[in-house]
Order: structure tokens, then C-alpha cells, then sequence
């Protein structure tokens, strides 16, 4: 059972398709030893979403669906990376500006209506002389309050991690998985659930290519995911597909 806006649902059924795009520039200069990078990102999307209940009080719909066609929220990306022979270390902050298709009246929505900002650090061990790479990044976000809704999301945490094998100087295979879990509860007048906390855990497999454009190395990686351990929240499958390419030198 869920709450979005002034409705409470149960039964829900989500579909969600995004195409993210993250502008960038990486620093020559140096920053407390590391190197700066900083990015914007925003993207076009889709979402429909399926209540088999769905309460307005006083009155109750059954089946319920709504669609959303449009842009995502606007993400400011700020980090720096440190490296030391097969070890590379990573601290960022990032954050969430409100400005995409969001409606508190639809089941179906891109933006999330309410502003936040992540930080957190990374870990990556990389031996280019047997091809195995172990990464890391552990996060936590603060939420403002969504004031269409009066609710407020509490602080949560996350954990992205990825184990592969180089098997060329181009291919890499292996797994990939991510844990949220929510450290705080959802509060304010609009959260008519009360101490509302929510937990996810995923895991599957990944495979990624480098290739060159001209002079210049570029990165493809796709990625499988099977959710597990949920609660309080829709529990499914995802696909994440990335390209990375360098623009200047």
C-alpha cells in the first residue's frame, strides 16, 4: 500500500523508461589532490502506473492507470577522484532541482516534486595486469518537502557495487547490484501512513565494451537487475544501459 499525492493505493504496477543525458567537464587544474569534475543531467521519459485500488476519500477506483510523457528533474553533479597505482578514490555531491512532469493528482510521474541532494564516496580497485576491477560507491540523500503534498520523504541510503573481469583489453564481464534502505521515515501533515520506510536490494549481471572514436577511448556497459528484499516499495526488474563518450581532448 502506497500514498501519492491525496490518494492511497494498493496493488500498484509500474513501467518506467528514461533516457539520461550528463554534460561534463573535467578540470586539469587540482583540487586537494584530486581531479574536479563537474556535470549537469536531465533527460526525456516515460511512466505508467497501475493501481488495482486506488482511495480519494470518500470514494474508491478500482484499476486505476495513468500515463506520464516528459522530462526528468535537473541533477548538478560536483566530484573529485583520487588515484594511487590500482586504487581510485571517489567523493561527489549531487541534487535533485524540481522542474520535471510531476503531478500530485497522477499515479504516473518523471519528476519526483520535491528537491533533494545525495553526497557520498566511492571505491574502485582496478589491476590492468589481471583485468579484475571491484567497485563501490555508498550515498546518502536529504529530502525537502514536496509543498503540493505536504509530505516529506525521509533520508535514505544507498549502495552501488560492481565485480568484473576484463577478458580483453576491451571486454568486461560480471555482476552488478545496488541496496537502498531507508534511514529515516516519511513525515509531515500529507503522510497519512505514518512512520512510512522503505528497503530494495538488486543483483544481476553486467557486461561492458571499450572502443575507441578517433583518438579518443569511449565506455558502453549494460546492465541487468532482479529487485529482492522489498518493502514498502514496488519490487521488479530493470535495465541500464550506459554510453560514455569524450567530447574534448
Amino acid at each position: 500500500t502506497f500514498q501519492h499525492g491525496s490518494s492511497i493505493n494498493a496493488g500498484l504496477s509500474a513501467r518506467e523508461s528514461l533516457i539520461l543525458m550528463q554534460l561534463g567537464y573535467v578540470g586539469e587544474e587540482i583540487i586537494l589532490g584530486g581531479q574536479p569534475y563537474v556535470g549537469l543531467g536531465w533527460g526525456p521519459g516515460a511512466n505508467t502506473t497501475t493501481a488495482s485500488v486506488s482511495v480519494i476519500n470518500p470514494n474508491a477506483q478500482f484499476n486505476r492507470s495513468n500515463t506520464s510523457n516528459g522530462s526528468t528533474d535537473i541533477y548538478p553533479l560536483a566530484s573529485l577522484t583520487w588515484n594511487s597505482g590500482n586504487n581510485n578514490f571517489k567523493t561527489y555531491v549531487t541534487g535533485d532541482i524540481p522542474v520535471g512532469t510531476y503531478s500530485p493528482t497522477s499515479l504516473a510521474a518523471i519528476g519526483i516534486g520535491h528537491a533533494a541532494v545525495d553526497a557520498g564516496g566511492g571505491y574502485t580497485y582496478l589491476n590492468t595486469t589481471t583485468g579484475l576491477e571491484f567497485s563501490g560507491v555508498l550515498g546518502a540523500t536529504y529530502n525537502w518537502m514536496n509543498n503540493q503534498t505536504n509530505y516529506k520523504n525521509g533520508i535514505d541510503s544507498h549502495l552501488d557495487w560492481s565485480l568484473s573481469q576484463f577478458l580483453s583489453q576491451n571486454w568486461q564481464v560480471g555482476i552488478a547490484g545496488y541496496v537502498y534502505y531507508q534511514l529515516t521515515a516519511d513525515s509531515g501533515s500529507g503522510a497519512r501512513l505514518g512512520a512510512f520506510k522503505s528497503q530494495v536490494a538488486a543483483i544481476g549481471p553486467q557486461i561492458g565494451y571499450l572502443f575507441n572514436i578517433g583518438k579518443k577511448q569511449a565506455y558502453i556497459n549494460l546492465r541487468a537487475y532482479k529487485e529482492f528484499w522489498a518493502q514498502n516499495r514496488v519490487e521488479g526488474y530493470a535495465t541500464v544501459a550506459t554510453i560514455s563518450i569524450p567530447l574534448g581532448k
